[in-house]
Formats: C-alpha cells, structure tokens, sequence
C-alpha cells in the first residue's frame, strides 16, 4: 500500500509541474521512507505516526543536516497529498521542524582575481571554444547565473543588437536581463565565429555540437584554477556570490535581488554584511559620528 501511495503521489507532482529537480528529491527521500518503514515491517500508511516520522528524519542512515531538512520537506508535501485524497485523515508532517542550518558566509572571487580570469580567457579566445569560455566567466562571474541557466540558454535567447537576455531559472520561471555592451561585443564574436554553423539549438555547445556539460563546465574551471593560480576552487555557485558581492556594492540589494532573480529579499540580504566599506561611508557622513556633532 505504501508503495502505491508513493507511486501515485510522485505522479501527481509530475502533473502538477514540480521540477525535475524536485521530482529527483522527492524520489530519493520517499525511496529512503519507504526501506525505514521496510525495517519497521510496516507497510500501511495509517499505521506511521508523529514519532516514527521523526525518528525517521533525525536517525534513519544517519543524514546530514541538509538531508534531514529534506526529508522534513518531502514528508510535509507527502502528506499533504494524502490528506486531499482521504488516504489519512490528517497531517501529521505538518508539525515536523525544519532542523536549524548555520548560516555561513558566501565565499567570493576578489575583484583582481576575478581580473585574473577574464585575463586568462581574454588571452585563450583566439578559436571558437576560447570564445566560449570567455562567454562563459563573464555571464557567470558578471550576471552571476545559475549553471542549468547558462547550460538552457538557446540562440534566440540573445539579443546582441538591444542587449537583451531570457534566461530560464529553477521552479519553470522565466525572465529578461540586460546585457552589458562588453559581453554583447563577445557573444557577437563567438556567433559570427566561421566554426559556429549553428542557427538555432543551445547557445553553448560542445566540440560534438551538443549542448555543453556540466562535466565539461567543471573541467574548464579546474584548468583555469591551476593555470592562473588561482587558491580556490572554481565552480558556478563561486561565481554567482562574486556577481552578487560586487554588484551589490554599487547597485545595493534591490538591484542585486533583481538581477540574481531571487524571490525573497532575504536570500539577497546575505551578501549585505560581505561590504563593510559602504557602512563605514555612512557612519562618517552620520551627524552624531563626527567631533563637531551637536
């Protein structure tokens, strides 16, 4: 019975547009409620109370706290479903708390190293995939976009004559952005490149013609990494906190917030405390901060 329940519900979240990424989750985390309860020999879901369900999210395979917050996530949703479809008679994930998670600040590429980047593809885009590189680090490190974003991007997505970009982001949603001249005059390059024969399809393609990797992303920054002797490592979530750090020091955080397309300010507010330069301007120009105040 619980199997079927589990079938019927991811079901129903395919029909009702989740993500794939969230689809993947969902279908890892039920995976790992349906062999706890295995383990428990019980294989009806009204025989589940409050406690198993919490068991099952603090001790079952001992989870990280990422995974826990996870499992809460899945099981609120779980039950949720069977409750509209009279499978239980109430919620009893409803009450399951999220686990704490420690927030940490977002490390960051420093303006002359990300400097020493843009140098080191600048001086490698003399071919078709030297320009594609160099596409790559601006739009990641200047408009800091997710990676499934840039990977998504087609051809018809960019338009180079107004500076105008669609960009699809996580949870099925799209959007506009402006594109900055000096990026417009690369990806005008990297199109009019005689190897590009593409009219239409991804915009970042591989060596096959294909749509460019995640694997191959990663092995463009490893080299880069070792290369420029750069001390950290190079990936898509580095680069989007460096587009947000630096852009939220001369843009503030509505710009920011708009630009990164996050739906809540606080995922923005974040990057706020990373740029002491701005407070300590306004503490100076604060009347009651200086000798002469009344």
């Amino acid at each position: 019975m619980l199997h079927r329940l589990v079938h019927d519900f991811l079901d129903y979240c395919r029909l009702a547009d989740f993500s794939d990424r969230s689809i993947q989750a969902l279908t890892a985390r039920l995976t790992e409620f349906q062999s706890y309860f295995k383990t428990k020999a019980i294989h009806s879901v009204k025989k589940i109370n409050y406690l198993h369900l919490v068991d099952f999210v603090a001790d079952f395979n001992s989870p990280s706290i990422h995974v826990k917050k996870s499992r809460v996530w899945t099981l609120r949703q779980f039950y949720h479903f069977l409750t509209l479809h009279h499978k239980v008679d109430e919620n009893i994930a409803k009450g399951l708390p999220y686990p704490k998670i420690e927030k940490t600040v977002p490390h960051f590429l420093t303006q002359p190293e990300y400097n020493r980047l843009i140098k080191y593809f600048s001086n490698r885009a003399d071919d078709l995939w030297g320009l594609r590189n160099l596409v790559i680090i601006m739009l990641l490190g200047t408009l800091g976009l997710r990676t499934t974003s840039l990977r998504n991007i087609e051809i018809p997505d960019v338009d180079v004559r107004y500076g105008l970009l669609w960009v699809r982001e996580k949870g099925r949603r799209q959007r506009s952005m402006i594109l900055p001249q000096p990026i417009c005059e690369i990806i005008e390059k990297y199109l009019k490149h005689p190897a590009f024969k593409q009219k239409h399809g991804p915009l970042l393609i591989s060596k096959r013609g294909k749509r460019i990797s995640q694997r191959a992303l990663q092995d463009i920054f490893r080299k880069a990494a070792d290369r420029t002797g750069i001390n950290k490592t190079l990936h898509p979530r580095l680069f989007r906190h460096t587009a947000a750090t630096h852009l939220n020091r001369v843009a503030g955080t509505e710009i920011t917030q708009d630009v990164l397309g996050h739906s809540h300010r606080a995922n923005t507010l974040k990057y706020t405390h990373l740029n002491p330069d701005q407070y300590a301007l306004y503490m100076k120009r604060h009347s009651y901060m200086r000798k002469e105040a009344p």
